[in-house]
């Protein structure tokens, strides 16, 4: 994506009261993220043991960073990409009933990411997983995952107004639902970002259902590993997956927003099916997949969400450099002061 300047910007909080903010926005999301979903806050690794399948491939190309262990032998450790895997094994440690779950600060380096306004070499989310029973495998079930998450975004940002008043709440009421699938229809000259842009622009606030699996045009909308969430399982005749991203409409950047990728996870008919699919099969024999057919791990609805990203939206920031420290070319710290978005 290119760099983004929008013109005659300015931040909407001075330095000092931009690092009040952040605490507080936080600080208030993942107290009702957690209220509203019955969760309950863990400590979470940064990094896991290679070799196990408990890290994410996320799309499948980017690389982990790893470094040797001296201790052990120089065994082989790698940053997590995402927790998904580590949160469903952990539910079934805690033996968390159906209706209940975690949530953790997850913290990762992406070497791979294209930096941009909203792509950074750090990564932090809320990673959150609630254990559900296997009549919750379905589409109403997730639907309601998500309003109840979308809700508690539109708390807080009625909450930035009470204490920013100058920041003016956008979201609209609801949260529309769409088919990967009716989107390849509705826009057929469009790329799959392209689609993104014009139904967020249109409804403010979307959760586009099926993506990971090929759809009607020979393409997939966006990647996703086969071992996490359930993207094959059929819906309706033609429709397909159990999971989706929540996106908001950006009009700082007049851009799709992506805040959150969720989903209901692969139940075992899921996992073989999608690591066939795939061409991965020898990951049954891994330690999380392994754990997962011999019906070691709960069934779970889980997912990420955006810390940096959020507080962007919350703030009306133009760049994900304002409200985290990463590292970022010289050439577009330079731009972007030109253009008054002075990055940490």
């Amino acid at each position: 994506m290119a760099l983004i300047i929008p013109p005659g910007y300015v931040p909407t909080l001075v330095p000092d009261m931009m690092e009040q903010a952040l605490t507080f926005l936080k600080s208030d999301f993942q107290e009702k993220l957690a209220r509203t979903l019955n969760l309950r806050r863990v400590t979470a690794p940064l990094f896991v043991l290679s070799g196990t399948g408990i890290n994410d491939d996320l799309n499948g190309t980017e690389r982990a960073v790893n470094f040797c262990i001296k201790d052990m032998n120089d065994a082989r450790a790698e940053v997590v990409h995402s927790l998904a895997k580590w949160k469903r094994m952990k539910l079934g440690e805690y033996k968390m009933p159906p209706g209940f779950g975690l949530y953790t600060d997850m913290n990762a380096i992406r070497a791979d990411e294209e930096l941009d306004n909203i792509h950074s070499l750090y990564v932090d989310q809320w990673d959150w997983e609630r254990t559900i029973s296997a009549e919750d495998r379905n589409l109403d079930f997730l639907k309601k995952m998500v309003e109840l998450i979308y809700n508690a975004i539109r708390e807080v940002e009625k909450d930035v107004y009470d204490h920013y008043p100058h920041i003016l709440p956008r979201l609209p009421e609801k949260i529309t639902f769409l088919q990967a699938e009716d989107l390849v229809c509705q826009y057929p000259g469009l790329t799959p970002k392209e689609r993104e842009t014009e139904a967020a622009k249109k409804y403010g606030a979307i959760f586009i259902i099926g993506i990971g699996g090929v759809l009607s045009d020979g393409k997939k909308h966006d990647g996703r590993a086969p071992d996490y969430d359930d993207w094959s399982t059929e819906t309706f005749p033609g429709y397909f997956g159990l999971n989706g991203d929540i996106i908001l409409w950006n009009p700082i950047l007049e851009m799709a927003f992506e805040v959150s990728s969720m989903g209901i996870r692969v139940d075992k008919d899921a996992l073989l099916r999608q690591l066939e699919m795939e061409n991965c099969v020898e990951r049954k024999n891994l330690q999380f997949h392994d754990a997962l057919l011999k019906d070691k791990i709960p069934l779970s609805v889980g997912g990420g969400i955006g810390q940096s990203r959020l507080c962007m939206f919350f703030l009306r920031c133009a760049h994900i450099g304002e409200v985290q420290a990463s590292i970022w070319p010289p050439k577009q710290v330079l731009q972007c002061a030109q253009g008054g978005i002075i990055l940490r």
